[in-house]
């Protein structure tokens, strides 16, 4: 046992050390991690587990239950301040001992500070990590119940050990807490010491809690700037006000030439209009009618096509239309040759089903492969030409 005391208390003294560290990296973090409200980050948890004096009774024997409620606020993502109550149950009877007045034999009332580990030594990443170490030490008011005519005693405690963090959730902890504490103060009837760390007025705890996170869960990170940051940035705020201002420059120019297109445009609406007298009888007498990849219907833009050559049909009696289907060099040959002549049987079909030309005045035929136009789509087309 005296050796689990040399431990304890060199890992006591090591908590000390690390709560010091972690109040500076509290504060270094503070240019990476906003400051939360006041509201934010805060805990409230239940634990219960077992106690036990660490010498001079039974480890197993004097082991009893024992049952608390603990409220945690987390300042920084290292460093946490909370206040704790727990009470051991009573089982001095177990032992043919007088029964204290209570269900409780013992109970510890006090304020605690924990570091994590995990941020301390591994750096903040901005998230909530699934398991965590914290180091816990605290100092309370403790009081014992009358035991076999021993009045009731009141003392100060101080305690130090780790707590497993297991976060099942954003919201909620499982936590595994060994720790020591120790009676500070010394009842004068049963004084063994004076008060110190001394592993005969201390106890052994192992308690399993659950907490539950209220108020605004995590801290916010937020990137901190050095001057040459802040140097680099205002560079780039003066590079764009110098885009701005040649915007505004290339603005004046567009709109002077705006205005000069306005007044060219005015002096066009001016001129007397100009006839322009067809060199090609293509202009009256032949019609396109285009059509879509591998199709020969007749899509709703070719119509006013068709209808024109309807149109100049009715107008002249004595007029008949020839159509000459073509297709694209796009797919086989053969498919491409029944398409050539499904378009121009198309137009036919809309001309006498639609416009109720009679068929003995059309003649429709496909051609195959056009080779009319350089550009292939313009291929994939109906040729109509009127003859008077």
């Amino acid at each position: 046992m005296q050796r689990i005391y040399n431990v304890i208390n060199f890992h006591m003294k090591k908590t000390l050390v690390l709560a010091a560290i972690a109040l500076g990296a509290t504060a270094a973090s503070a240019q990476v991690v906003e400051q939360p409200n006041f509201g934010d980050n805060w805990s409230i948890g239940l634990d219960g587990g077992v106690t036990t004096p660490m010498k001079n009774a039974a480890f197993w024997g004097d082991m009893r239950g024992a049952a608390g409620l603990h409220i945690e606020k987390q300042v920084s993502p290292v460093f946490g301040l909370g206040v704790e109550g727990l009470a051991a149950v009573n089982t001095s009877s177990w032992r043919g001992q007088i029964k204290s007045k209570t269900a409780f034999d013992q109970l510890y009332v006090g304020a605690y500070g924990t570091v994590d580990l995990f941020n301390l030594f591994g750096g903040y990443n901005c998230q909530t990590r699934p398991f965590s170490i914290a180091a816990v030490a605290g100092a309370g008011w403790g009081h014992d119940f009358q035991t076999n005519g021993v009045l009731d005693n009141n003392y100060f405690v101080t305690k130090a050990g780790l707590n497993f963090n297991f976060n099942v959730s954003e919201n909620v902890t499982v936590a595994l807490k060994p720790y020591v504490a120790w009676n500070m103060t010394g009842a004068p009837a049963v004084a063994q010491s004076s008060a110190s760390y001394n592993a005969n007025r201390a106890t052994i705890n192992i308690l399993a809690g659950l907490s539950y996170k209220f108020g605004g869960n995590g801290f916010n990170c937020i990137k901190a700037y050095s001057q040459s940051d802040i140097d680099a940035l205002n560079g780039q705020i003066n590079a764009l006000r110098g885009d701005l201002e040649a915007c505004a420059a290339g603005l004046a120019v567009s709109q002077a030439q705006n205005a000069a297109l306005a007044d060219e445009l005015a002096a066009c609406k001016n001129r007397p209009a100009e006839v322009v007298k067809e060199v090609s009888n293509n202009l009256n007498s032949v019609r396109y009618v285009f059509f879509k990849i591998g199709s020969s219907v007749i899509t709703n833009d070719q119509m006013p096509n068709v209808e024109m050559i309807a149109s100049y049909l009715k107008n002249h009696p004595e007029a008949k239309v020839e159509i000459k289907g073509y297709a694209s060099s796009d797919g086989p040959l053969d498919l491409n040759i029944a398409l050539a002549k499904k378009r121009a049987e198309a137009v036919k079909n809309a001309l006498v089903n639609k416009y109720k030309v009679k068929a003995d005045r059309i003649s429709a035929e496909g051609q195959g492969i056009g080779e009319m136009f350089k550009e292939q789509s313009w291929n994939r087309v109906s040729i109509c030409t009127i003859e008077d």
